[in-house]
């Protein structure tokens, strides 16, 4: 690799003038070691920082690029977008066509209201299903991650029965003392709260696929069980696929595992690379939302025309793709990775599903977030810096998901294959 003379002089500025120098904590590589990487520019599978080094991106700005960078069509109808305007504050065609192509993927948003995050889908669900149960309290999982939205920003108790803990200064308590956190995976937890409490609870979310945690599934019935008993005690299912919405075929997680929540958020995929995020439910669910219903929630940039051009050509383009072609790729990576390790006698699995993975340090499957946090992080570091000098670039923290897209290809594999060989042979000084 080149030197990374510019990043690090860039850094040094910036540490000046932001909070650690980002604008987001991750960016900052405090959980992997050294300075963080400035990127210049980025095409199909590779990001070119400023120094002039090539990566093969598996991060993918946290998901978005299912495409890979500077997609060629995308960034025509961006352009074609622009030349019209930058900004309206009033509706626009293709408002309503992006949101008939969601509701195609996903049948269960028969309505839905576009917003400019994920962060914000999350939170207008949330004020959504209190206004519409009439209740206050609502069940999240420790480790699925669902935006800086303060009700939301929470940790677990002392026990099942504990309300959240912010995770954050200036968030008082009162904001989390109606959010009850349980462990992913534990369907007894969940059943046991809500026989006892379920006339105060409006809703449970979660991510159906966790990425936040690093990647974990749900394992044996746990979503349709939870379907079953949040129907049973009318409490609204909200599934946060803003990770997982588009990631594994047209549609999400909910089309895969053939359950149908309540109410669905999207993010990152539906705005190709732009800021963007949504939310839907059934018509009865979203007709409570201002002006037709008291949840108020509005946004001044939210249907931003550039941002629904990206995310109008990103779905139509995924629309006609064969999703196999990133979850064999997907699937090839990850089993080699964990060939490799075996051969070296190694601590290390890979949970991964579609174009999804993370890898753990770990001689366990990690099933919820106290398993994750259990994984060798320090391992995980020196596997990060040493993708990074062989041109791979990983997430830069044990705690989030890598993703592939369909500009990666065989090479991009084998070379990652390569790369990774190196990575878990190679002994610390």
């Amino acid at each position: 690799m080149e030197k990374r003379e510019k990043s690090q002089q860039l850094y040094k500025q910036a540490q000046e003038i932001m909070p650690a120098g980002v604008n987001s904590p991750v960016r900052a590589f405090g959980a992997v070691g050294g300075d963080p990487i400035f990127i210049k520019k980025g095409k199909g599978s590779r990001i070119y920082d400023v120094d002039g080094n090539s990566y093969i991106d598996y991060v993918l700005s946290w998901g978005p690029l299912i495409l890979g960078h500077a997609e060629k069509q995308v960034i025509a109808y961006i352009k074609q977008a622009l030349s019209k305007g930058t900004s309206f504050g009033a509706p626009t065609e293709a408002e309503t066509n992006i949101a008939q192509m969601i509701k195609r993927a996903f049948p269960s948003m028969e309505k839905m209201r576009l917003v400019n995050s994920g962060t914000e889908a999350t939170m207008s669900a949330i004020r959504l299903a209190r206004g519409f149960t009439k209740k206050d309290k609502i069940i999240k999982f420790e480790g699925c991650y669902h935006g800086h939205t303060d009700s939301l920003l929470v940790k677990a108790g002392s026990g099942a029965a504990t309300f959240g803990i912010p995770t954050s200064t200036g968030i008082p308590y009162e904001l989390t003392k109606n959010t009850i956190v349980l462990p992913y995976n534990d369907i007894d937890q969940v059943r046991a709260i809500i026989r006892s409490s379920h006339k105060q609870i409006a809703a449970v979310i979660l991510e159906p696929v966790c990425g936040n945690m690093g990647v974990v599934v749900p394992k044996d019935n746990f979503l349709a069980d939870l379907r079953q008993l949040t129907r049973e005690y009318d409490i609204l299912l909200i599934f946060d696929e803003v990770m997982t919405g588009f990631r594994f075929c047209f549609g999400g997680a909910q089309t895969i595992f053939k359950i149908n929540p309540d109410i669905t958020c999207l993010g990152k995929i539906i705005g190709g690379g732009l800021p963007i995020g949504a939310y839907g439910a059934s018509q009865e669910i979203m007709d409570c939302v201002s002006p037709l219903g008291g949840m108020y929630q509005a946004g001044t940039l939210s249907g931003n025309p550039i941002a629904v051009a990206c995310g109008l050509k990103t779905l139509q383009i995924l629309q006609i793709v064969d999703y196999k072609k990133i979850i064999t790729m997907t699937e090839a990576l990850c089993t080699a990775i964990e060939a490799i390790a075996r051969e070296n006698k190694l601590d290390l699995t890979v949970n991964y599903l579609g174009s999804m993975f993370t890898l753990f340090f770990t001689n366990k499957k990690v099933f919820n977030y106290q398993d994750a946090c259990s994984c060798n992080t320090k391992n995980y570091a020196a596997y990060f810096t040493r993708m990074l000098e062989s041109g791979v670039y990983c997430a830069p923290s044990q705690f989030e998901a890598n993703f592939l897209s369909f500009a990666h290809g065989k090479k991009d594999i084998e070379d990652t294959i390569q790369a990774a060989k190196n990575a878990l042979t190679s002994k610390d000084d």
